[in-house]
């Protein structure tokens, strides 16, 4: 007796069970539902470069935040003074550790010569007081330079020659010219004070601030030109949105990527000028600096190379695995880039 049948069998209930989907439809169903920003942050994590630099940075900043607890950990500090005599030769080098002697467990990057401190510390202390100095400028200068690039490219008129007025006149005053002309003022104002490395701080990021605002606001406000014309601005218009949301719900978010790639040039030019500055002897100088070191290793590089090579390395590291960051971030952030 022959089998009864319900129907003809559809291609999805053959003996082999249901046909999978096809890759494209597999890619199309596993980007289902993403944001933007969890795509730009897939497409950064596939990115080794990016990683190993995100894991530079993220390296440093621990070193910056947690310096006293490093400096613990080795039993190294800035502070201690140590016995010249027992410590240095006749001729002012180590008598122990580089660089006529093996590695010192007691001083693992070494002691400076003619002073005795010990490296370790001033480098960890040099790398947070540039980035301390390097961060805090780059915030103020970024909040600043988009605040004015918004209002001058939305509101146009008044507003946008004024603040094209002082974006140029920025950008005619050489910013060394100004350090050096600050620098001899603060220290014959402040030099008795209690406070006067604090305030040479404070000194050094307020001219890092003045002058790296300009760019960032000029770029803004190109942006924005074209922004304001669209049909989602002009919706928003007409419904009758106040300008303040308008700048930050509806503009702010389509400059991401032009903010990103201004900060990521910005950071590391804000430490490569920190640690210039020190050397010349105008930026921070009561506070340990990798600029400082730099200059007083130059004097001893023949004899004694690992002790410029340690802040140097520290400053090139660090700059370059911002810059390659920030790269990454930019290809990450722009929907038309494809790598």
């Amino acid at each position: 007796m022959s089998a009864t049948t319900t129907g003809p069998q559809t291609q999805g209930q053959q003996d082999d069970g249901p046909v999978a989907p096809s890759p494209e439809k597999k890619k199309a169903t596993s980007i289902t539902g993403k944001s933007p920003m969890r795509i730009a942050m897939g497409r950064l994590a596939r990115d080794k470069v990016a990683m190993i630099c995100f894991a530079v940075v993220v390296f440093f900043t621990i070193v910056a935040v947690f310096a006293g607890t490093i400096c613990k950990i080795f039993g190294v500090s800035t502070d201690t003074v140590l016995g010249l005599s027992s410590l240095l030769d006749l001729s002012g080098l180590p008598r122990k550790g580089p660089p006529n002697n093996g590695f010192d467990p007691e001083h693992p990057f070494g002691i400076a010569p003619s002073t005795a401190t010990d490296n370790l510390a001033f480098w960890v202390y040099g790398c947070r007081n540039s980035l301390q100095i390097a961060a805090s400028a780059t915030l103020i200068a970024t909040v600043v330079g988009i605040v004015m690039g918004l209002l001058a490219g939305f509101l146009g008129g008044m507003v946008d020659r004024i603040v094209s007025f002082f974006t140029d006149f920025f950008l005619t005053v050489p910013f060394l010219l100004a350090a050096l002309t600050a620098a001899p003022i603060i220290n014959e104002r402040f030099r008795e004070s209690p406070s006067y490395s604090t305030i040479q701080v404070y000194a050094l990021i307020a001219v890092l601030s003045l002058f790296g605002w300009m760019g960032l606001a000029r770029l803004v406000r190109g942006e924005v030109l074209s922004l304001r014309e669209r049909e989602f601005i002009q919706a928003a218009r007409v419904l009758g949105m106040p300008t303040s949301r308008i700048l930050i719900r509806e503009l702010l978010p389509n400059l991401a990527a032009p903010i990103v790639v201004s900060v990521s040039l910005m950071l590391p030019a804000f430490v490569s000028a920190e640690a210039g500055l020190a050397y010349l002897g105008i930026g921070v100088t009561q506070r340990p600096s990798w600029g400082q070191t730099i200059l007083q290793a130059s004097k001893q590089f023949e004899t004694y190379p690992l002790y410029l090579w340690e802040p140097l390395l520290g400053i090139v590291a660090l700059v370059l695995a911002l810059n390659l960051l920030g790269d990454a971030l930019r290809d990450a952030l722009d929907p038309k880039t494809r790598r």
